[in-house]
């Protein structure tokens, strides 16, 4: 099976150490300081942001009205004056403009460089910076992952696909605790997989359900990080924080979730497009007449007169319509057919040698002819 191009596991790194928090410290007390602090710079971080805007906004609403101001002094006589301060002022805004402008960029890219959490999965322009990141030096070949990934499934998949029908938190907890080794990140592949599958096959409801027990294990991935510890010993954590969640926190869990629903479903439809192109030229291909050309385009190509003959499949109406036509273009339009399939000419040679198109031509004349001379 190969490798899935999901870019939220591409940036999960799950640590094989054990919990390297201090002993005496209560682990979930210090994730919800850890968290509470992270709000809080990130609340502060958007009300830069809103600032920002706002002041933005606030400039190009002024200049629009200057500007407006300026168009009707000029219009009027004997405002001379007035006009020059208010070009003057419009002059400024304009400054004032790019610098607004210039900070708002700032910012954007600012806010770009920001790192990813389970608060911000949901929202856009968060993603993990990787400036200045030095290599693993363990870390492992793309080689080495596909294979990894591929004996994990082959060994588990039964397991894991039972866990992907789970519904209720107690039950996927207890599975969990049964089956730890199925907390890492080949689970969470498999169930993306499971997922596009299941919406290419049109099973809109298994593939929700199997869609929440995705972010389930991408949450638990995600608190594993944050806390350095192997998220074999930290899933118990997540399901007690999210059955008592506060509102903020269930909010990203669901935003999260209805976000790669839409994602499933876009690659879903992706699949099934490329899988319909291939079956589409795979046609294309079995319909190729003698001389290589799809009888379908060459139809299609044909007067409305001569595919009104092979609609009725009606000999006598194509020879009194190749009759009437210009020689060279009937000759060019019946090379067509030939060679698409559409028309197989009577083989009057004992050798099997192809006629060339002025054979053919004449062929279809001589025997519109012939019931003449009778």
């Amino acid at each position: 099976m190969s490798r899935i191009d999901y870019s939220v596991w591409d940036h999960i790194e799950v640590s094989d150490d054990e919990d390297d928090t201090h002993p005496n410290i209560d682990t979930p007390s210090l994730f919800r300081w850890r968290h509470q602090a992270r709000v809080e710079r990130m609340d502060e971080f958007q009300k830069k942001g809103d600032e920002l805007n706002k002041g933005l906004s606030d400039c190009r609403r002024k200049l629009t009205d200057v500007q407006k101001k300026v168009q009707e002094l000029k219009i009027s006589a004997d405002c001379a004056p007035e006009l020059s301060k208010v070009q003057s002022e419009e002059k400024k805004l304009k400054k004032e403009e790019r610098d607004w402008e210039k900070k708002v960029d700032e910012f954007n890219r600012e806010e770009k460089k920001m790192p990813w959490n389970v608060d911000t999965l949901s929202k856009e322009g968060f993603s993990k910076s990787i400036v200045n990141a030095k290599p693993d030096a363990s870390e492992e070949t793309e080689e080495e992952k596909e294979q990894k990934h591929k004996t994990f499934v082959e060994k588990y998949e039964k397991q894991i696909k039972h866990f992907g029908m789970l519904r209720r938190w107690d039950d996927s907890q207890k599975y969990l605790s049964d089956n730890p080794h199925l907390v890492c990140e080949e689970t969470a592949n498999y169930l993306v997989i499971m997922c596009i599958d299941l919406e290419v096959e049109e099973k809109r409801a298994l593939m929700e359900q199997v869609a929440h027990q995705t972010i389930v294990m991408q949450f638990i991935l995600e608190l594993a990080k944050s806390l350095k510890m192997d998220p074999r010993g930290c899933f118990r954590q997540f399901f007690a924080k999210i059955k008592t969640a506060d509102q903020q926190y269930q909010d990203a869990f669901n935003d999260e979730l209805e976000s790669f629903k839409e994602r499933v479903k876009g690659r879903a439809k992706i699949r099934i497009e490329k899988a319909m192109k291939e079956y589409e030229e795979e046609e294309r291909q079995k319909r190729l007449g003698p001389g290589g050309l799809d009888p379908v385009d060459v139809y299609e190509s044909l007067p409305l007169e001569m595919q009104k003959c092979f609609d009725d499949k009606d000999i006598q109406l194509l020879q009194d319509v190749i009759s009437k036509m210009d020689p060279t273009e009937a000759k060019i339009h019946m090379k067509r057919c030939i060679d698409s399939g559409l028309w197989v000419p009577n083989s009057k040679t004992d050798d099997g040698d192809e006629k060339d198109e002025e054979a053919t031509y004449e062929e279809v004349k001589q025997e519109q002819e012939e019931p003449k001379k009778e």
